[in-house]
């Protein structure tokens, strides 16, 4: 898409209409940019090459097309991005009823998500390696199960029961491999440990399994709850798109108490009073793949600027979190829909994870 397309949306997005429940100030999603957003991540699913196959080749026999190795999750570059590509859609199938193209989306989805291809995956996971995709594919795999598991709808049923396979063994992988990880991953990019436990604790939390939530709340604990002064000052690094610092504070929003976590977060990140510096980073190249990172970052810190904000008891703080959430989105969601494949295969997902994510009052 090019830079006038880019542009229509973000005067969308700021315009403060739309109908999405979950947000009542800031940039919203309606009109063209729901269009613009659904295209997107409906034409990328399905589009195989270029891939990234990050596999270990056992013998000749793994030497195969992306297609006939992930048979619901091939597009989008590689696997991690067709996983949040679908949960963008199901995403906006959900909220938006009136979504332009949802019969064809719809289909598309369906078809992805078809028992066979499912029951494909689930048989790459049994001889891939023990670390493949962990934890971040994994987590967006589980976003994905808690979006149709929360989906009230016939189609959001049929679509959570075809994934259910692969949820579960998804998710069995936490409950084995938690107890294991004897410290966490701190990186800013995939294996970071604080937003895999996140998004693993959301699917627990929806679906009521209590023995993944107890894992979850239990390594957190385990990891971070004696961690203090994160050195916010030395991030962004040059290929991040996950904040190690705003990471780890959402999740431990999540999962400990209010007053517990108020205390926690002020020995955590005692910057939060004074946000003067804390900007938006710069992207310098976005035909670059790892500078291009930089945008999804500024879409990440947006989220869990939001949910820090949500569970900050000094209401001008808060607001101020929440000001620089849309600082972020607004430095970065003009670029989601560039003529760069490098972003736009999975910045799209980023920023409809941010711009749904809750602001409370």
């Amino acid at each position: 898409m090019n830079r006038k397309g880019s542009l229509v949306i973000v005067a969308f997005l700021f315009a403060g209409c739309g109908n999405d429940a979950n947000t009542s100030d800031g940039p919203q999603l309606s009109g063209e940019s729901l269009s613009h957003f659904a295209t997107l991540a409906s034409d990328c699913i399905t589009v195989e090459y270029p891939n990234k196959l990050n596999q270990v080749l056992r013998d000749e026999t793994s030497l195969r097309s992306p297609r006939e190795l992930h048979p619901a999750f091939y597009g989008c570059f590689d696997w991690h991005s067709a996983v949040h590509g679908h949960w963008m859609l199901i995403k906006l199938l959900k909220d938006y009823p009136d979504l332009p193209g949802r019969e064809e989306i719809s289909a598309r989805v369906f078809a992805s998500l078809d028992p066979a291809n499912i029951a494909g995956e689930v048989d790459y996971f049994e001889t891939a390696s023990k670390s493949w995709e962990r934890t971040y594919g994994w987590a967006w795999l589980l976003q994905l199960a808690t979006e149709l598991h929360t989906w009230d709808e016939p189609l959001g049923d049929k679509l959570a029961s075809d994934l259910a396979p692969l949820t579960q063994v998804v998710r069995d992988r936490y409950i084995d491999f938690l107890p294991r990880q004897e410290y966490p991953v701190r990186t800013g990019v995939h294996p970071n440990t604080a937003f895999g436990l996140s998004f693993a604790y959301d699917y627990a939390v929806a679906v009521d399994d209590a023995e993944l939530r107890d894992a979850v709340v239990s390594a957190a604990y385990r990891y971070y709850a004696d961690d203090t002064e994160c050195p916010l000052s030395w991030e962004p690094s040059g290929e991040d798109f996950l904040s190690p610092c705003f990471e780890e504070a959402a999740l431990m929003a999540r999962v400990m108490p209010a007053s517990e976590y108020r205390e926690w977060l002020q020995s955590f990140l005692p910057e939060l009073s004074d946000l003067e510096s804390l900007t938006p980073a710069n992207v310098s190249d976005r035909s670059d793949p790892k500078i291009v990172h930089l945008d999804g970052l500024n879409l990440s810190r947006a989220w869990n600027l939001l949910v820090i904000a949500n569970n900050f008891d000094d209401g001008e703080i808060a607001q101020q979190l929440r000001a620089k959430a849309d600082e972020h989105l607004g430095a970065s969601l003009p670029h989601v829909t560039s003529e760069h494949y490098e972003g736009s295969h999975w910045l799209g997902s980023f920023a409809v994870y941010a711009l749904t994510r809750p602001r409370a009052d």
